[in-house]
């Protein structure tokens, strides 16, 4: 039984249109969390002997805000994990006031500081405008591959296809409310190699059987072609998946917002790699529902040769 994939392609697009609508309203409604790699400011990683009480914390660093502003209850994030782990977030304070930080949290208990981060508010304007600038490049350069590989067509589906699979993991971690740091954007450029890969195979055998010649028409030559890659697709999507969520179970705070970013974005790439990119190469063919022109994806010459050769 094959998948209708062109007869249903609005349906398709649909589901990945919601997905991003919701996306998109989340990151206007809530914004995206700034750690400290793009906001700038200072992070204390603390680990505590005692079982934290959340209440003692916020009092503790309450009578502290009387003197450093940046430790007031809006100005700062806290967070307690596995019990004894305090992560502090705020911006930026002097040498003295951070002195001043250690020795008043004494008095929750004793601890050792497992992590100081410090990142200047210049420095995290940079590292926005290179991350930008980063997937820009890639984006561009995965237009020029695929345009001297396929055609320009081709191109344009894919890139289409690589927007539903960003704005969807930025908009999943936006609505998880995780921070967005430099192994984010890391995640975000694997996402990218790794759906356009997927994304490549698909496009490859669509070209080869249209260089067959067949009296189906455009449409039901990009059904064929889905579908007898989708199996290769999707098992190979599920053993990454599976990875990642090992990964995601027993890999710690630290490694929460990238593989959560790689999670959201290889099921977003499997489903735009097989319901969107095809689709989409479906609506910009003008002769969509016509006999298929077998010389523009390998030649003349080669058309003429595949015409005596295939039966």
């Amino acid at each position: 039984m094959q998948v209708q994939i062109i007869k249903n392609s609005k349906k398709w697009v649909s589901i990945s249109l919601i997905a991003i609508i919701i996306s998109v309203i989340t990151l206007f409604t809530k914004g995206l969390n700034y750690g400290i790699d793009f906001s700038g400011g200072n992070l204390f990683q603390l680990k505590f002997e005692k079982v934290l009480d959340n209440k003692e914390v916020n009092e503790s660093l309450n009578k502290l805000s009387k003197n450093i502003k940046q430790f007031s209850p809006n100005a700062r994030k806290v967070q307690i994990s596995e019990g004894h782990d305090l992560l502090i977030r705020i911006e930026e304070i002097s040498e003295d006031e951070k002195a001043e930080f250690y020795d008043n949290i004494k008095e929750v208990g004793k601890y050792e500081i497992i992590k100081e981060d410090k990142v200047g508010a210049s420095v995290g304007s940079e590292l926005k405008k290179s991350a930008i600038l980063s997937l820009l490049i890639g984006g561009a350069m995965i237009i020029l591959y695929i345009t001297l590989r396929f055609q320009f067509k081709f191109a344009i589906a894919a890139i289409f296809a690589l927007v539903n699979d960003i704005i969807i993991a930025i908009g999943g971690i936006a609505l998880l409310g995780y921070e967005i740091n430099t192994p984010f954007i890391a995640a975000v450029l694997t996402i990218l190699g790794y759906s356009i890969n997927d994304t490549i195979v698909v496009f490859d055998r669509i070209r080869e059987t249209l260089k067959r010649k067949s009296d189906s028409n455009f449409g039901e030559l990009l059904d064929k072609s889905i579908n007898q890659v989708i199996t290769r697709s999707i098992n190979t999507s599920v053993t990454t998946l599976l990875a990642i969520i090992a990964i995601l179970v027993f890999g710690g705070d630290s490694l929460k917002t990238f593989i959560t970013t790689l999670l959201i974005g290889t099921i977003a790439g499997t489903y735009s790699s097989i319901f969107i990119a095809t689709p989409l190469i479906y609506l910009f063919e003008k002769n969509r529902d016509g006999k298929v022109d077998t010389s523009k994806y390998i030649g003349q010459e080669e058309s003429e040769d595949y015409e005596k050769i295939v039966v």
